[in-house]
């Protein structure tokens, strides 16, 4: 018999990222299809995971979309400062699957009208009638739950925790937004 050294640990090793790899990074599934005269609009943030570009947001957070004539979406993300100022970060969506509008990339930096930095930004769970939407991206380390009014019930919670379980994330992942019931 052949013995080749560290062959043993190595195949162990291979085992194990392919195993995790298939675990962790399970593919992330899209809705069907998105209808985007019906998604455009403006979408209160319920829920996120953490991330560095929103630290400065520290309520009544939203996502405005709006589709241009060069078939992109104008997105407008605006918050409240833990001062109470209101800030807004404006960018640009497109669509990536043409198929089923459900995965597309946004880029909030242009330099000379060129759009760089794109981020996935995929629809992995909605709401039938576009009251509700759960965005995701492939690597799960972001996530945002989206809402037409300023919150959900908790029977429409647990159908969007269903959903991130199912595609891979923790929902204990995402902390609640704040939102002024006006």
């Amino acid at each position: 018999m052949l013995k080749i050294p560290g062959l043993k640990s190595t195949v162990v090793l291979m085992i194990v990222a392919i195993f995790s790899s298939n675990v962790k990074g399970q593919d992330l599934e899209t809705v069907n299809s998105v209808n985007l005269d019906k998604y455009v609009g403006t979408w209160y943030e319920i829920a996120k995971i953490p991330n560095r570009f929103q630290k400065k947001c520290a309520r009544n957070t939203t996502a405005t979309y709006t589709l241009k004539e060069n078939g992109k979406i104008r997105v407008v993300n605006e918050c409240n400062t833990a001062e109470g100022d209101r800030t807004k970060a404006t960018g640009v969506a497109r669509i990536v699957d043409e198929q089923t509008n459900a995965k597309l990339e946004v880029s909030f930096v242009s330099i000379l009208g060129l759009n760089l930095f794109w981020g996935d930004y995929w629809i992995i769970g909605l709401d039938e009638e576009y009251d509700w939407a759960v965005v995701g991206t492939p690597s799960r380390k972001y996530g945002w739950i989206l809402s037409r009014t300023p919150s959900l019930a908790d029977s429409e919670m647990d159908k969007i925790h269903t959903i991130l379980r199912e595609q891979g994330y923790n929902p204990d992942d995402f902390e609640m937004t704040e939102q002024d019931r006006g």
